[in-house]
């Protein structure tokens, strides 16, 4: 669609959360394109917010000017970042060469700890970037507006695409679900049963230090990795399964595909070439503890991680109480300083004020 262009000065600024994939995405082709299909919980307290300041351009025919603070400070690595994604995607926001703009960011949580503050940040970022453009141009559908935020978030970071959506969203092809694409992420709350929309996440920080390996690293692995076509095959069979699960509220089946998923995921990293481990001797321990209460408690607690040492207990709201009370006598012992971030599914981003 083409909008007309109305030049603007202003601001904006959106808090858009993290999400924690339950099938992962793993592997990728062309321009941040997956190689399975994937699907996440939107969280609600692990969030970045960001806000835009942006007027027309000081000097006319020079390049615009792209100033960056993170949480309030100077940042080159993360500036260099944000300079060289806005300068990919002018081709399709061409509203941006004429822009000078001022970005601000900060989390709520430790970045590049295998929390997805990528998808968060780059999230919000794409929200504020389309909303200027809906401010420049004609107006949007509310349908229009987030489809190209979650495009323009997936060229930052491929799993930031999800976290334009409330709940639950899935992006990747897969016959089974209508309007699905490798383009864009697509809203999923409507396919799931109320009990996955209050589940719970408590994020265990084993360590808040920046990770070995990068993820966009761990991607580019897969192209090598001997046993990636086998692990897109156990991923689309794993979204197969977890569809009807996800109408009916079995946590159980859900516990079970989110467990075997990330324990996948970690054994790429580990047979990958070069191989690397981002999982901590702390984040094993809790693994063990977490299926031994499980057993001799009968409470329907599972994990699942990101690409990080950082494990997420997944649980029911009506378990609630029972699994903070094991995280507070056993499990924050093997956290870092007892960090642990009690979080839940989520309703998306939020525009501020």
């Amino acid at each position: 669609m083409i909008h007309s262009f109305k030049p603007i000065k202003g601001d904006v600024a959106w808090r858009s959360p993290s999400n924690i994939a339950i099938v992962k995405y793993w592997g990728k082709y062309g321009n941040q394109l997956p190689q399975n299909p994937n699907i996440s919980f939107t969280l609600s307290k692990a969030y970045s917010e960001t806000s835009v300041a942006f007027q027309p351009k000081a000097i006319e025919n020079a390049e615009p000017n792209i100033d960056f603070l993170f949480e309030g400070k100077e940042n080159p690595k993360f500036r260099d970042k944000i300079v060289k994604f806005i300068d990919s995607i002018k081709s399709i926001l061409p509203f941006l060469n004429e822009f000078d703009l001022s970005i601000q960011s900060s989390n709520s949580f430790p970045h590049s700890a295998g929390i997805a503050s990528s998808a968060s940040s780059m999230s919000a970022l794409a929200l504020c970037l389309i909303d200027i453009e809906r401010q420049a141009s004609d107006n949007f559908t509310d349908e229009e507006f987030y489809r190209k935020a979650s495009i323009i978030a997936r060229l930052g970071s491929g799993s930031a695409c999800r976290s334009v959506y409330s709940y639950m969203a899935t992006w990747g092809y897969s016959a089974s679900i209508p309007s699905s694409s490798n383009e864009y992420a697509i809203d999923f709350s409507a396919h799931i049963h109320p009990v996955f929309k209050t589940y719970k996440d408590a994020i265990l920080i084993v360590s808040s230090d920046e990770k070995s390996v990068s993820s966009r690293a761990g991607h580019a692995l897969m192209n090598n990795n001997l046993f990636a076509e086998a692990r897109y095959q156990q991923a689309k069979q794993n979204m197969e399964a977890l569809l009807p699960i996800l109408k009916t509220g079995d946590i159980n089946e859900f516990g079970a595909i989110a467990e075997q998923e990330a324990l996948s995921l970690h054994a790429l990293m580990m047979c990958s070439n070069p191989s690397f481990i981002l999982m901590h001797a702390n984040s094993l321990k809790i693994i063990d503890l977490i299926k031994q209460f499980r057993q001799e408690k009968d409470v329907p607690l599972y994990f699942t991680l990101d690409a990080g040492p950082n494990v997420h207990l997944l649980y029911p709201k009506s378990e609630e109480e029972k699994v903070e009370l094991f995280i507070r006598e056993t499990l924050s012992a093997f956290c870092e300083n007892g960090k642990v971030i009690y979080d839940e599914v989520g309703t998306g981003p939020v525009k501020l004020k």
